[in-house]
């Protein structure tokens, strides 16, 4: 085959890929709009243990994964697998109650395709929460964290392969991937209702194994405050697509080297679902104010 066949070849893949891509998604856009046809002015993903703060909407309709063309599903405990459309401290909400993660064999394409939805449907902003270990030794389980920013130690980006120019940029900027004004926003509502609010830097890891002692000294010397292994894929993707992103995490157990003890999945959703409701009000109180952001 002469180069110019290969090329020809080559770019029939690539439009074959995007297409496929775009039709996969009108799909799962469609199946939704069937079910809830409002246009959320929010989107939220509910992390490992946090899937109670679906208790605060008022929720018009809840979309099982399953019943959405294209939509992986949730293997892992503690994450319910539906998408919620409703209300949400007075704004028009659609929230993933589970999320997907590389270490449950998934591509971070796949990972990543409900932002692409949140997106597709309307969404502008998007808050993102998960429970994580923290590495800062001032620092308690329980406390909540604000993301300033992000580490991303997978090994792998959901922007690798074609790029598809009406979603976002082949090369998008990540010189604030969390917006400063929700950030912002986020502190006084957590100073406004006495929620103790750190911020600092989240590193994704791929899991599923939790680290070693030689792996938290390394992650805390890279600047790392806590570690987890989510979020930074859909992040990439949001910034992709050109929404807000707002992050919070949940430190769940403290991953300091010399005084490490051993973590146990039902430990960590306890602690999680005990510090919910501050990170409950901290994002209620972000919703109530969005008028006000830029």
């Amino acid at each position: 085959m002469t180069a110019t066949g290969h090329e020809v070849v080559q770019g029939t893949e690539v439009s074959d890929a995007l297409a496929a891509g775009r039709a996969r998604l009108a799909a799962a856009v469609s199946a939704v709009r069937a079910r809830w046809d409002a246009v959320p002015e929010a989107a939220v993903i509910l992390g490992t243990g946090l899937g109670g703060l679906a208790e605060r909407m008022t929720v018009d309709v809840a979309i099982p994964y399953d019943a959405i063309p294209g939509m992986p599903l949730s293997t892992v405990e503690s994450h319910a697998g539906r998408l919620l459309c409703g209300t949400l401290a007075g704004r028009r909400v659609i929230a993933m109650q589970g999320r997907f993660h590389r270490y449950e064999g998934y591509a971070l394409a796949d990972v990543t395709f409900p932002v692409r939805l949140l997106r597709a449907l309307g969404a502008p902003t998007l808050v993102v929460s998960n429970a994580c270990g923290g590495m800062h030794p001032l620092w308690a389980p329980g406390d909540l964290m604000l993301i300033a920013d992000h580490i991303n130690l997978i090994g792998d980006n959901p922007l690798v392969g074609p790029n598809d120019d009406a979603m976002g940029p082949r090369f998008p900027d990540m010189s604030e991937p969390y917006d400063a004004a929700l950030r912002t926003v986020a502190r006084e509502v957590a100073l406004a209702r006495g929620a103790t609010l750190r911020e600092g830097v989240y590193v994704a890891v791929a899991g599923p194994n939790l680290e070693t002692r030689a792996e938290y000294r390394m992650l805390r010397a890279l600047g790392g405050d806590v570690v987890g292994m989510s979020t930074v894929p859909e992040v990439i993707v949001a910034r992709h697509a050109g929404m807000r992103v707002l992050g919070l995490s949940i430190i769940t157990d403290q991953c300091l080297p010399d005084a490490l003890e051993p973590a146990t999945v039902e430990q960590i959703i306890a602690v999680a679902r005990r510090a919910e409701p501050a990170l409950a009000d901290v994002v209620c109180g972000v919703l109530e104010r969005l008028e006000g952001t830029p």
